[in-house]
């Protein structure tokens, strides 16, 4: 598969930026891989996204996602967003605005990738799993199935951990978290349940995070959402991360082969 870094020019950030970019290629001769599944159609695409001290990188460095998404011929587009949050940052750039309007604008001029609701999908991890499922909440036009992996879901918790520690000002200013758009639980509590997107949430029992992911799951249950939870006996780790996003792809709405 290509595996492309492509070097953009944001509007919404007023800056140069960057994602790193697989998409499927129709091969016969190469040894070693499995090829896609014929089709004439654009690829269906996950937007996967990255945690607080990662780039666009580094699922590409940390996991095997292209080899995993070879087989399924499934693109993966990884933007860059540093330590926004996702967040159209109090004392920042606007990540929110570029990642939730600019960022899939910007991809269906560039690549050949699906459009639809039905084969448009979003993952993430830590902070990047806080970004995915922000997305579905808010979007859920957008992607037919999102999935928060070690996800810090509860940014009102952080704050009180963390006593608003630098990183977490620049993205919220003094305000408080809880009932304004940066609440999950508070956009799941207000949302639609039948338009929402199939959710998974994994979370290892021995992250300092794994609360978040349990509270979250527990309220999505009680509003009668379609929600998959795994755990397993893990840290905030890329070998856990590696393994679970493999069940993500196990899990994802995709055409099989067969």
């Amino acid at each position: 598969m290509p595996l492309i870094r492509c070097d953009f020019f944001s509007d919404a950030l007023e800056l140069s930026t960057s994602m790193t970019v697989v998409l499927p290629q129709r091969v016969q001769t190469r040894i070693g891989t499995d090829e896609p599944p014929p089709s004439e159609e654009p690829p269906p695409v996950l937007y996967l996204l990255h945690g607080l001290s990662d780039d666009d990188t580094i699922w590409s460095r940390r996991t095997s996602i292209e080899r995993y998404a070879e087989a399924l011929g499934l693109a993966v587009v990884m933007p860059a967003v540093h330590r926004s949050f996702y967040t159209d940052m109090r004392h920042g750039a606007r990540y929110w605005t570029f990642v939730s309007q600019e960022l899939p604008e910007v991809v269906a001029q560039l690549f050949r990738v699906s459009t639809e609701r039905e084969r448009t999908f979003v993952a993430g991890l830590s902070m990047g799993g806080y970004g995915a499922l922000q997305l579905a909440l808010r979007q859920p036009d957008r992607f037919a199935a999102a999935a928060s992996l070690s996800g810090a879901l509860d940014l009102e918790d952080l704050v009180r951990r963390g006593d608003r520690d630098e990183t977490l000002r620049l993205v919220l200013g003094d305000e408080p978290v809880t009932g304004t758009p940066g609440d999950l639980f508070h956009l799941l509590a207000g949302s639609e349940t039948e338009a929402l997107p199939r959710l998974f949430v994994a979370c290892g029992t021995q992250d300092v995070l794994l609360g978040h992911s349990e509270r979250f799951v527990a309220q999505a249950r009680a509003r009668g959402l379609d929600v998959t939870e795994s755990y397993a006996a893990a840290d905030h780790t890329w070998d856990y991360w590696d393994e679970v996003i493999q069940e993500v792809l196990a899990w994802l709405p995709l055409p099989r082969g067969g």
